[in-house]
């Protein structure tokens, strides 16, 4: 896919339909996955990818669905498939009896393999893969490690995964893995190629409720035993207010660089609703350099204060934030240590609450931020939703740790 600005550009000319999160993001990844809602172009972003590496080089790749048939009818038959995508002597042909797509001017090729059957991947080896509708395999992991396992040919093999979400621990995981990129788009991104009478239609059907979010808008929605429901955060959004009373940025630090994210949320009061103002949370960064991020975001925001889960690491947390610059800067934030006693669901409780009285505002939309709030409460053992951890934070401090009444003091 396109490297430089210039190609972009030619992409975007070659394919008008094309929108921005059906394209992959450069070339610095192993695993790109587009999670979409019903009619938002992911199998037209599939092939578009696909089909512009076969066009230029003689590479083997493999077409996995979640059965035969919807392979060859939708990934390379289908009106957005492969075969749509070529014309005159760039179209490629589709051999039955082997299973196969090829691409007669390039020699590429392209293997069907179905999802149903994960031994059918032991074997054969391709130099990148297209994967449609993960999250409808019957044994998603078991399939995807066989077939990365044969992506083993040339010297940066790359796997595309277009999948409309739902609340799997196979998903999850992909979705944190090292090397993997992720694009969202609602169904409402690709309106220009829909006819208006269904979105219309789908709306008054749907609006705000738990289908919408991950049928529509491609969001992975809560699982069994969640806390927060896909309709109060649906409701949840609005505008900022043109002042606020005060102004936090909660951190919820990661124990390692290469595991969990280091959750960063804003948020600020005013007439005794909380607002979430920015989702800064980041993945792989040094503890300084997750620290320094902090410290921009508070800059950004104007916040009052910094709250840091100090569970781990303690004191550390205070004295990175001051080594990232937090005096330095000018930023003049005070910075507060909590500690949890309880576990993250019975902290997460209070806070769901607010969301269901309509006290907490979304200034924007925060679609990772979401999907980890929906998944609060029901997520997979081992998980740890970064994210939701420090916005959990962010509102209670807000909203909850405050003063019963007024304090009298004697002189």
């Amino acid at each position: 896919m396109p490297a430089t600005e210039a190609e972009w550009r030619q992409l975007f000319r070659d394919n008008p339909d094309l929108a921005e999160h059906q394209v992959a993001p450069g070339e610095r990844w192993r695993t790109w996955v587009m999670l979409g809602g019903r009619g938002s172009g992911k199998t037209f972003a599939g092939a578009c990818w696909l089909n512009d590496k076969a066009k230029t080089a003689d590479f083997t790749f493999a077409l996995v669905g979640p059965a035969l048939h919807d392979v060859r009818e939708v990934m390379v038959e289908g009106p957005s498939g492969l075969k749509a995508m070529g014309e005159g002597r760039d179209r490629p042909r589709w051999e039955a009896g082997r299973k196969r797509l090829v691409w007669p001017r390039s020699g590429a090729m392209a293997y069907a393999f179905s999802a149903e059957d994960p031994d059918s991947l032991r074997g054969p080896q391709f130099h990148g893969a297209w994967a449609d509708e993960f999250c409808a395999w019957r044994e998603p992991g078991r399939v995807l490690s066989n077939l990365r396992f044969g992506l083993r040919r040339g010297e940066a093999p790359q796997l595309v995964v277009t999948t409309t979400p739902r609340p799997i621990a196979a998903l999850k995981t992909l979705l944190t893995e090292p090397g993997t990129e992720t694009t969202r788009g609602a169904t409402q991104a690709n309106a220009a190629n829909l006819p208006p009478v269904y979105l219309a239609h789908l709306r008054d059907l749907y609006a705000g409720t738990r289908l919408e979010a991950q049928e529509m808008e491609g969001l992975v929605v809560e699982s069994e035993g969640a806390l927060f429901g896909a309709e109060d955060i649906a409701a949840a959004r609005g505008e900022r207010p043109e002042r606020l009373e005060r102004i936090v940025v909660a951190v919820d630090p990661p124990i390692t660089t290469t595991g969990d994210a280091c959750g960063i949320v804003a948020a600020g009061r005013a007439n005794g609703r909380a607002y979430v103002l920015a989702d800064r949370s980041v993945r792989g960064l040094t503890p300084l350099g997750w620290a320094r991020r902090v410290v921009e975001t508070a800059e950004m925001v104007g916040a009052d204060q910094i709250v840091a889960e100090g569970n781990q690491g303690g004191e550390m947390v205070r004295t990175l934030l001051e080594q990232a610059g937090l005096e330095q800067a000018g930023c003049r934030t005070r910075v507060k240590l909590v500690h949890a006693s309880r576990g993250k669901r019975a902290r997460a409780e209070p806070v769901a609450a607010l969301y269901e009285q309509g006290r907490v505002v979304h200034c924007g939309r925060f679609n990772a931020l979401e999907e980890e709030l929906m998944g609060l409460g029901g997520e997979a053992p081992g998980h740890s939703p970064d994210r939701a951890d420090a916005l959990v934070w962010a509102i209670s401090q807000l909203l909850l740790d405050q003063p019963a009444g007024p304090r009298i003091r004697l002189i």
